[in-house]
C-alpha cells in the first residue's frame, strides 16, 4: 500500500509517511545482511585450500536456501509466534503471515517486512558453523545440521532474547545480535568442530599444531570488506525503524571494529615479529560481532574499549582453541562468533549508559543460559548425525578435496592442487 492508500485507510500523513520511512529502511538493512552470505562465503573460501572452495560456496548457498523456508514454515512460529512461559511461541505455523494484525502490521511493520527481516539474521547464525567444520564434513550432514540450527536452536533462543521469552522480561539486552545470532553460531561451531575431530595433518605426532594455510587471501580480505559493509545493516537496520539514533549506531559499530582491527594488528605484530594478515582480518569481525550487542546503548569511547578488548582476546582464544583445546577451527569462527559474542555481551552490562537499566548480572543470566540450551541442543544434533548420516568424509575424499567427490567438479577447473 502506497501513501494515498495509507491515507485513505485511516492514517494520518505523519503516520503513514513514518511507516513507509520504517519500511524502507528495515528492508535496506535485510538486504545488507543478506548480502553477508557473500561475505562468509568469502572469507571461508579464501582461508581454506582450493580443493575445498566449491564446497564452500555451496554450503553457504544452501544455509539461506534452507533458513528462508524451514524459518518460514517453523522457524518464525517457534520465535515470534505467542508465548508460552517465556519459553517458545506457538502459533503461526506453516503461515506466520497469520500473526499479522488487522491491518497487516507485526511489532509496528507490514508482516513480511519483518519475516524476511528475521530470515536472513536466521540465515546468518547457520552459516558461521560452515568455516569452522571445513574441508572434512559431508555435505549432507551439513544440509542437516543447517536445518537443525534454523528451526530447532536458533529460533528458541531467539525467542527468549527476542520474541517477547523470559530473557527480554527480565531485562538482558542484545539489541543485534552478539549473543541471539553470533554466539549461537559460534557455539554450535564449537560443538560440530569437536565431534568433528581435526583435519588430517593438522596436529603432529608431538600434538603441536601445523599451519595449513588458506588459498586465496584477496578473497578473503574481500570477505571481510563486504561483512564490515553489511555489518551497518546488521545492526542500524536492527532500530527496523528510520530514526535518529542510526548515526550514533553506525558509529559505535564503526569504531569498535577499527580499534579491534588496530589491536590484533598490534598483538600479532609483538608475537609473531610481523602484522599477521588473516589475524588482523579476523580482528575486524571480532570487534564487529563484540559491539553488535550494545551498539545502541555505549558511547563512542566505550565501543572503542569493547573493540580493543575483542582485537586482543581474538588472538589469544584462537591460540588457546588450536594449542591446548586442540580444537581445528580452520577460520577462527569460534573465537570470533562464540568468544567476541560472548564477552561483547557481557561488556554491554558494563558500559551500557545510565538510564537503560542494563546490569551485568542480566547479561550473565543471558550469556549463560543461552550457552547453556545451545550446546546441550547442538551436542544432541550432531551426534545424531554423526550415529545416522555421518558427519565426517572419508580420508580419501579429504585429501583430494571435497569438490571433486562431494559435487563433482573443481572451483578452479584445469589447476593441479597439492594433497
Amino acid at each position: 500500500m502506497d501513501l494515498a492508500g495509507l491515507i485513505e485507510s485511516g492514517m494520518d500523513v505523519a503516520e503513514a509517511s513514518g511507516l513507509l520511512m520504517n519500511v524502507m529502511w528495515t528492508m535496506i538493512g535485510a538486504i545488507l545482511v543478506y548480502f553477508m552470505q557473500a561475505g562468509f562465503a568469502m572469507c571461508e573460501a579464501g582461508f581454506t585450500r582450493a580443493k575445498n572452495t566449491g564446497n564452500i560456496l555451496m554450503k553457504n548457498m544452501m544455509d539461506f536456501v534452507l533458513g528462508s523456508l524451514l524459518f518460514f514454515v517453523l522457524g518464525f512460529a517457534i520465535m515470534h509466534g505467542k508465548d508460552a512461559n517465556g519459553i517458545i511461541g506457538t502459533t503461526g505455523f506453516f503461515n506466520p503471515t497469520n500473526l499479522a494484525d488487522a491491518d497487516g502490521l507485526f511489532n509496528g511493520l507490514p508482516v513480511g517486512v519483518f519475516i524476511i527481516f528475521h530470515t536472513v539474521f536466521c540465515a546468518t547464525a547457520a552459516t558461521i558453523v560452515s568455516g569452522s567444520m571445513a574441508e572434512r564434513t559431508k555435505f549432507a550432514a551439513y544440509l542437516a545440521y543447517s536445518a537443525a540450527i534454523s528451526v530447532v536452536i536458533y529460533p528458541v533462543s531467539g525467542h527468549w532474547i527476542w520474541g517477547g521469552g523470559w530473557l527480554s522480561s527480565l531485562g538482558f539486552h542484545d539489541f543485534a545480535g552478539s549473543t541471539a545470532v553470533h554466539m549461537v553460531g559460534g557455539i554450535c561451531a564449537l560443538v560440530g568442530a569437536t565431534i568433528l575431530g581435526p583435519r588430517i595433518g593438522k596436529y603432529g605426532k608431538d600434538g603441536k599444531p601445523r599451519a595449513i594455510p588458506g588459498h586465496n587471501l584477496p578473497i578473503a580480505a574481500l570477505g571481510v570488506f563486504i561483512l564490515w559493509f553489511c555489518w551497518f545493516g546488521f545492526n542500524c537496520g536492527s532500530t527496523t525503524a528510520a530514526t535518529t539514533s542510526l548515526g550514533d549506531i553506525a558509529m559505535t559499530t564503526n569504531l569498535a571494529a577499527a580499534a579491534a582491527t588496530l589491536a590484533a594488528m598490534a598483538v600479532t605484530w609483538i608475537r609473531y615479529g610481523k602484522p599477521d594478515v588473516s589475524m588482523t582480518f579476523n580482528g575486524s569481525l571480532a570487534g564487529l560481532v563484540a559491539i553488535t550487542a550494545g551498539c545502541d546503548v555505549v558511547s563512542n569511547w566505550s565501543a572503542i574499549i569493547i573493540g580493543l578488548v575483542a582485537g586482543i582476546l581474538v588472538v589469544f582464544s584462537v591460540e588457546f582453541f588450536d594449542k591446548v583445546v586442540k580444537v581445528d577451527d580452520p577460520v577462527g569462527a569460534i573465537s570470533v562468533h562464540g568468544v567476541c559474542g560472548a564477552v561483547g555481551t557481557l561488556l554491554t552490562g558494563v558500559f551500557a549508559m545510565d538510564g537503560t537499566g542494563i546490569t551485568f548480572l542480566h547479561q550473565l543470566i543471558g550469556v549463560a543460559s543461552v550457552m547453556a540450551y545451545v550446546a546441550i541442543m547442538a551436542l544432541i544434533v550432531f551426534t545424531i548425525i554423526d550415529k545416522t548420516i555421518g558427519l565426517r568424509v572419508s580420508e580419501q575424499e579429504e585429501r583430494e578435496g571435497l569438490d571433486v567427490h562431494e559435487h563433482g567438479s573443481s572451483a578452479y577447473a584445469d589447476f593441479n592442487f597439492r594433497l
